[in-house]
């Protein structure tokens, strides 16, 4: 873990954010029944190599000791909670598509996700994909410097909860910098009074995974994709940001 301290650094950190939020309006923008995840990822890649950035979850180590993974972005779709391998699946009116997407520029890494309806969704869906983000913002406003970071985690799960739905545990957002991921991770769910106390210059990448059914999960055959255990459809959004003294700045917004 880092703490940004200096305008140089907080600088880079906000070009690294803006990339990823620049390119993920793109693939949003895009996202349309008949296309294919894999050109999803070759736009990723392209607008990579225009902005002069890595994308960094290409040939990302799998910690389990599998094959690398190989995408620009994580392309998951319906019940994929996280980690889809983009491919030859074509997008269906009706899906829903969660994309995550992370760069390293200048020294500095910067992630984000979205979830994007494909055409017209069921309205239950459409709640899931509003809560989700909702659930994300909440989380946002209790990042601030002297408070525990449960607080974040505490608002996110509260927030998902009452509204139906359930927050997956196996995965959790993470501290950001010089590298992808870093301490501490970030749960999104548990105790408010848990974990360190947050300080300014902190940078975290927040990401609630959120589930229309149980939270219970587990990764598939190709040692990547996570997907929800009854076939429900999950939701996912992230962003990064940097505590401040009084509030804290989302580096991601598109």
């Amino acid at each position: 873990m880092i703490i940004i301290k200096s305008p140089e650094q907080i600088a880079k950190m906000r070009v690294a954010g803006q990339v990823v939020a620049q390119v993920l309006k793109i693939l949003e923008n895009k996202v349309a029944p008949g296309i294919t995840t894999a050109y999803l990822n070759q736009i990723a890649e392209d607008e990579c190599r225009r902005r002069g950035a890595i994308p960094v979850f290409k040939n990302y180590p799998n910690f389990r000791g599998g094959r690398p993974f190989p995408g620009a972005i994580c392309a998951s779709v319906n019940n994929e909670v996280v980690h889809g391998i983009p491919g030859s699946r074509i997008l269906q009116e009706g899906d829903i598509i969660s994309i995550d997407f992370g760069v390293l520029i200048n020294g500095y890494a910067g992630d984000s996700a979205i979830t994007v309806a494909v055409g017209e969704v069921d309205q239950k869906v459409k709640k899931l994909i509003q809560v989700t983000e909702e659930s994300l913002m909440r989380g946002i406003k209790q990042a601030k410097a002297g408070q525990r970071l449960g607080m974040v985690s505490n608002a996110i799960q509260t927030y998902a909860e009452k509204n139906g739905f359930s927050v997956v545990r196996e995965f959790v957002g993470h501290g950001i910098g010089a590298q992808m991921h870093e301490e501490p991770p970030v749960p999104n769910y548990g105790r408010p009074d848990r974990g360190p106390v947050l300080k300014a210059g902190m940078a975290l990448a927040i990401e609630p995974m959120v589930n229309m059914g149980s939270k219970d999960v587990y990764t598939g055959l190709d040692e990547w994709t996570v997907v929800t255990r009854d076939g429900s459809y999950s939701a996912h959004f992230e962003h990064t940001v940097v505590i401040g003294e009084k509030e804290p700045e989302i580096l991601t917004l598109r």
